[in-house]
């Protein structure tokens, strides 16, 4: 009982403690009070006494309830509720119902074996069988943890035991290069995608709601795809050379993946169909925008990003590949719903309250002088790196995200827009860095193929090159070579 005692007091504690210390000058006693509050929010979903979303939920209700943000009742509760009508959050949830659809369909699983079969006879081929299958199943799978941990890790998992590798002294033979290539890549792709990590949504609403800035679908995958290339296609060469498999043919693998292929049988029509529409939606994401867009094909009509993944969800579920029963079922799509609606509400409300400005003209005053691109670089770094102080990319999103992009807001000159992509690009790179960083972490961690030491010398220097290559390609491409609004 002491630990969860702990944990329920921990928020508790530092929320009285911030109360009582006198209101700093620049700000009101309600914005001050807000921010005790959203301190105690974001430490318990560190924390986690209980789950996040319901953490959420008890701190847009106090927040609303005690008139922090807006001092009329009815006001303060619309303020309270409006992550709720928030696009990108219902964008998010839709995208959710997308990995129902691999997993009832079998669609990811055929995926995965397939790459594997075709490019698993020498080790190195079959890293980049498993890069390649995450990729193919990162678009519209916005869980990491379900796309990595729940479809790529089942199947890896399956391999060393084929060559005598098991967790132990045996790990080395060719089972720790697989997790790690796997792991390593699935924190790339989650960069690469608005809907291949569910905090992206969150990071798209917060920059709208800080800098008034709207980045499409396009713009993220454009703005990322320099970098992610090179990424993507070196590493699983890179894994190979830092922490080479001891073994460097794996002969057995393609037929395994032939056997368990025909198990599954023939290609179903659900399947196909599930094919179809994610063919369909990536299509749309890729010459849509949130702003909408002109399509030659049907006029003078537009299309919403949202739109696009609620007329996927109709055609699943007229098409039979879900059944409306499997999304009432899905906890963890209406968890997310739940979670990221209120981590929006609160970090709009520290926005509006005034503490973000505040602190950002505290933080623009200390770098007066230097470069804005290379505050803009320092700031990016400071981003990820911080991350080492979080157990959760949607706590750090929603604490940390606001405070660092008006602070490098109100640096003149400053790329707001390339500055605000940045960020929001190095949200899944950064969960390489620990065990516990990003979700399918302690799902790899776990697997015992990796031991600590490794993992953690393996996330810090993974982590610099990620980043290291997100800041010498990214910066120059944002603002340079194609530069943004």
């Amino acid at each position: 009982m002491k630990p969860m005692w702990w944990k329920v007091g921990g928020p508790v504690l530092l929320w009285l403690l911030i109360t009582v210390i006198p209101v700093p000058g620049g700000l009101t006693p309600a914005a001050w009070h807000y921010f005790a509050l959203f301190a105690a929010v974001i430490l318990a979903l560190i924390l986690e006494p209980i789950p996040a979303a319901a953490i959420g939920m008890i701190g847009i209700a106090i927040g609303g309830v005690m008139r922090y943000v807006d001092p009329d009742p009815a006001r303060s509760i619309n303020w309270a509720l409006a992550g709720f009508s928030d696009r990108t959050v219902w964008l998010i949830f839709g995208a959710f119902v997308f990995s129902i659809g691999y997993a009832k369909s079998g669609l990811g699983r055929r995926v995965a074996l397939q790459l594997v079969r075709v490019l698993g006879r020498k080790t190195l081929g079959l890293g980049y069988a498993i890069m390649l299958a995450d990729l193919v199943l990162a678009p519209g799978t916005p869980s990491n943890t379900a796309r990595s941990g729940g479809t790529i890790f089942p199947v890896i998992r399956n391999i060393p035991d084929l060559y005598g590798s098991s967790p132990g002294p045996t790990a080395r033979r060719i089972g720790s290069y697989i997790m790690w290539v796997a792991f390593a890549t699935t924190c790339v792709t989650s960069s690469m995608f608005v809907t291949s990590l569910a905090p992206n949504a969150a990071a798209l609403a917060i920059v709208h709601q800080t800098a008034k800035l709207d980045i499409t679908w396009t713009q993220w995958f454009m703005g990322f795809l320099p970098v992610a290339v090179p990424l993507l296609l070196l590493l699983p060469l890179l894994v190979y050379w830092i922490y080479p498999p001891e073994i460097k043919a794996s002969e057995g693998v393609p037929t395994w993946a032939a056997q368990e292929l025909e198990k599954m049988g023939a290609v179903t029509i659900q399947e196909i169909t599930m094919a179809c529409l994610v063919i369909l939606a990536v299509f749309l994401w890729i010459v849509g925008s949130n702003k909408g867009i002109r399509l030659p094909i049907v006029g003078a009509n537009f299309i919403d990003a949202t739109g696009v993944v609620l007329v996927v969800i109709a055609g699943m579920i007229v098409f039979k590949v879900v059944e409306w029963d499997d999304i009432l079922g899905n906890k963890g799509a209406w968890n997310v719903l739940v979670w990221f609606a209120t981590l929006v509400a609160l970090a709009d409300g520290l926005n509006k309250v005034g503490f973000v400005t505040w602190v950002a003209k505290f933080v623009a005053s200390s770098l007066t002088g230097i470069s804005p691109i290379m505050v803009m670089a320092i700031l990016v770094a400071f981003f990820f790196f911080i991350h080492y102080m979080f157990a959760s990319l949607a706590a750090h999103t929603a604490a940390v995200l606001p405070v660092v992009l008006a602070s490098g807001m109100a640096i003149p000159g400053m790329p707001v827009k390339a500055f605000a992509m940045l960020l929001c690009f190095s949200l899944g790179i950064m969960g390489v860095i620990t065990p516990y960083a990003t979700g399918p972490g302690p799902v790899f961690y776990a697997g015992g193929f990796i031991s600590r030491k490794a993992f953690w010398s393996l996330g810090l220097v993974f982590g610099v090159i990620f980043i290291g290559a997100t800041l010498l390609i990214g910066i120059p491409y944002l603002t340079a070579i194609r530069p943004v609004g």
